[in-house]
């Protein structure tokens, strides 16, 4: 059914008699624009009103609304009111008569934060993909009921346009506190405890048009600046994480193409890679947080006792993202000395690249060893580019090739600190880079020559060494980025990276598969 806002009007009929016909004619047509309602409402009217826990004290604070409505932002709850994130559901319905580019459109989701810790976004699944949606978390100048703080969601000039009547399909956002504290949600006034199973109209969320309000109601008092009309479209070929996750088990990490491995197997001690190794917090130094510092890191936490049981080695892998020639980028901590407990440990800090073990094998790796390993002092980077791994000195009798063939370079220093390791492909020649400064390159033979994985771990080469007391190791990731189609310099890496974050992307994924 049409909406009364979008209802054509009636034709002439120029055939009606008398004065009473045409009373009757426009009174029933009255009566029709009275009880119609757009298919997108799926609510009652008590429901429209909106909103949330608090509905009226929430109401009581209402300030601006909108001169003339051109969405209706529609809500549901991916948990309950106690949960260890929050997760508001979103879909837009352009109820205007003209088409509106999702690029000027953004939300403002409104709570209260717990604690000190800011909170963190990040996007689960999109219709319009993850790649389109950006998320900032916004204080309000004065707190007022119902919040002190704002979720902000923009998209990209890539999500397109939504057409009269249209609706955007799922949004599903998630909100949490990177140290892992539980949410409390039953005083956020945009959270409605009601919206569990369906989508309904929530007028405690804004949403702007171009900057100017288009839905909803701001809190009275809350003088927020307005919106930015759109975020910056991403280029072909790119892929950018900085790990706004809420733990090992957030569903927006396989989502992103991101798994953490329990499996069985080496390197190191076998058999000890945990889940529980990974974690997501905010660290002071990383970039992304509350005046660009103090952001949230992938945690790659190594931890022994010395034997087997006591011994847990943590790994993130890609999946399913065809990587191969183009710029590797991220910025990694790398430490010498444990988190807590004596030092000595053969400890390896590594990422790296690798295909499957066959014919076409390819692998870059850099790997950092502050005590060194398998009997070679540290610390150490090692830089390699493999071109087999099959048995060392072993001619395979399938494909013909002799294994560990690669090249490598030791640098011979310590990298204790952040750095930004940047590992091009590109024109035949492998260039390992630190900061911007050349460590190593290869070229012919060794150079990648089918799609890999990106990978970040950490691990002990073994426990040989007689150290007592437990000790645990963490490796930090601030971000990871790839471009496929070019080799980038580590000034353009920087400002690309800086601008996503001011963007607020925390995801983006534009890579054709190969």
């Amino acid at each position: 059914m049409s909406s009364a806002r979008g209802r054509r009007r009636a034709p002439n009929d120029g055939k009606l008699a008398t004065t009473f016909r045409a009373v009757v004619f426009f009174a029933l047509v009255a009566g029709v624009v009275l009880v119609s309602r757009p298919v997108w409402h799926g609510k009652d009217k008590k429901d429209e009103a909106a909103a949330g826990p608090g509905a009226t004290a929430a109401a009581q604070a209402d300030g601006r609304a909108p001169a003339k409505e051109l969405l209706s932002v529609r809500y549901r709850t991916g948990t309950k009111v106690a949960a260890s994130a929050s997760q508001p559901w979103l879909q837009i319905v352009n109820v205007s008569t003209a088409d509106i580019p999702l690029r000027g459109v953004t939300l403002r989701y409104y709570f209260t934060q717990e604690g000190r810790e800011t909170y963190a976004a990040n996007c689960i699944f999109a219709e319009i993909g993850c790649s389109n949606v950006s998320e900032r978390i916004v204080a309000l100048p004065e707190p007022v009921t119902g919040a002190d703080h704002y979720l902000e969601v923009s998209f990209t000039e890539q999500a397109g346009a939504l057409k009269p009547q249209a609706n955007s399909g799922a949004i599903e956002l998630q909100l949490y506190r990177p140290g892992g504290d539980a949410m409390k949600q039953d005083n956020d006034r945009s959270f409605d405890g009601k919206d569990e199973k369906t989508y309904g109209p929530n007028k405690n969320i804004a949403g702007y048009v171009d900057g100017a309000l288009a839905w909803g109601t701001e809190p009275a008092g809350a003088a927020a600046k307005a919106p930015a009309a759109s975020t910056e479209a991403i280029l072909a070929g790119t892929l950018f994480d900085n790990f706004h996750y809420s733990g090992p088990e957030d569903p927006a990490l396989n989502k992103h193409g991101w798994v953490v491995r329990t499996s069985k197997g080496g390197p190191g001690i076998l058999d000890t890679w945990k889940s529980s190794a990974v974690s997501f917090p905010a660290v002071p130094g990383a970039q992304g947080g509350p005046g660009g510092k103090d952001g949230q890191v992938l945690n790659l936490r190594a931890t022994t006792d010395g034997t087997t049981a006591g011994t847990s080695q943590a790994e993130i892998q890609s999946v399913d993202v065809p990587f191969l020639t183009g710029t590797y980028a991220a910025r990694i901590h790398f430490t010498d000395d444990p988190t807590s407990g004596p030092n000595g440990d053969p400890i390896n800090e590594d990422f790296y690249m690798i295909s499957p073990r066959n014919a076409e094998y390819s692998e870059l790796d850099a790997e950092y060893q502050p005590n060194g390993g398998w009997g070679a002092p540290g610390p150490r980077l090692d830089t390699t580019t493999w071109y087999s791994a099959f048995n060392c000195g072993v001619k395979t009798s399938s494909t013909s090739i002799y294994g560990c063939d690669r090249t490598t370079q030791i640098n011979k220093t310590s990298v204790a600190g952040w750095h930004t390791l940047v590992i091009t492909a590109a024109k035949g020649v492998v260039t390992y880079m630190m900061d911007g400064k050349v460590l190593f390159t290869t070229d012919g033979k060794y150079y990648p020559r089918e799609p890999m994985s990106a990978n970040f771990n950490s691990w002990f080469v073994d426990l040989k060494t007689p150290i007592s007391g437990t000790r645990q190791w963490d490796m930090q990731v601030n971000w990871f980025y790839y471009n496929a189609d070019r080799a980038m310099t580590p000034e353009q890496i920087d400002k690309t990276v800086g601008d996503l974050y001011a963007n607020g992307t925390n995801y983006v994924n534009t890579i054709k598969k190969h």
